[in-house]
């Protein structure tokens, strides 16, 4: 009963990115990079303190993959969204998605793993490769390591599968030779999987993912929840949560801060916004 209570609750999750109702329930959608029940197990506790403190009312949600969550972000279907910088720069245009805080004293690198016991030691050994990322339009995960493959001439076709630990599983299970992930997503692996895998490569260091709102979100629910967000890591318990996202801690953001990536000319999805 337990499990069929369980896998009813992640299809609510995942399907449910509903706005906000009379009762005053906020989504809060999370891009989704790894599976939907491990991310339940950390961004729930972690909201459901926000909320508590804030006196506002958040709800995780997040989407099957990275595309059906660019596709819900464009819709402007959650109140407050986790996402990463190019979806924040893209997001900010249409619908409005404005900046609300980042995560504190992180930068974001994409990285490029491989089986601890590859002999592979260099990016220039994947030329002719068929490699693994978790979609198109993921920045430090994605878009950065294939540009920078191409960059270095290197020759490579790219799977693409529904989430970061898909692609850690992917390359654990010698499917393919190398993968792009970040480092918190990695840094959070369970110890057996982790212990499978090293970072061969990383990127430059970037503006990390955007806690942003929603244009129509009510001022005064965005205050409340950042005056909570940004004293998280001053107590105990807040820090306890924090570490289940593999956060430090949040502080402010303001749009500008994202202009290291909006320098980067991206146009993967520019589409979505026409």
């Amino acid at each position: 009963m337990r499990i069929h209570n369980l896998i009813a609750l992640i299809a609510l999750w995942i399907l449910s990115p509903v706005a906000y109702s009379a009762d005053k329930v906020f989504t809060f959608g999370v891009v989704p990079q790894q599976a939907a029940s491990e991310m339940a197990e950390s961004w729930t506790p972690f909201l459901a303190l926000v909320s508590e403190k804030s006196g506002v009312q958040l709800r995780f949600v997040t989407a099957p993959d990275i595309p059906a969550f660019e596709k819900r972000l464009a819709e402007g279907a959650y109140d407050f969204a986790y996402m990463n910088p190019y979806h924040y720069t893209l997001f900010h245009k249409k619908p409005g998605y404005e900046a609300l805080a980042k995560e504190k004293d992180r930068k974001l690198k994409g990285i490029l793993v491989v089986r601890k016991d590859s002999p592979i030691k260099d990016i220039n050994e994947l030329n002719g490769s068929t490699l693994v990322f978790p979609a198109p339009a993921a920045f430090a995960a994605s878009i950065l390591p294939r540009v920078a493959l191409r960059k270095s001439g290197i020759s490579f076709n790219a799977k693409f599968v529904s989430s970061h630990d898909s692609v850690y599983l992917n390359v654990s299970h010698k499917l393919y030779p190398a993968g792009g992930g970040i480092v918190r997503t990695f840094d959070m692996l369970d110890g057996t999987e982790k212990n499978e895998l090293r970072i061969l490569w990383s990127t430059p260091a970037y503006t990390p993912h955007a806690i942003a709102t929603h244009p129509k979100l009510p001022k005064s629910i965005e205050r409340k929840v950042l005056a909570e967000l940004v004293k998280l890591d001053s107590y105990p318990e807040g820090r306890e949560k924090l570490k289940l996202i593999g956060f430090k801690g949040v502080e402010l953001a303001h749009d500008a801060d994202w202009d290291d990536i909006r320098q980067l000319n991206i146009t993967e999805l520019d589409t979505r916004i026409e």
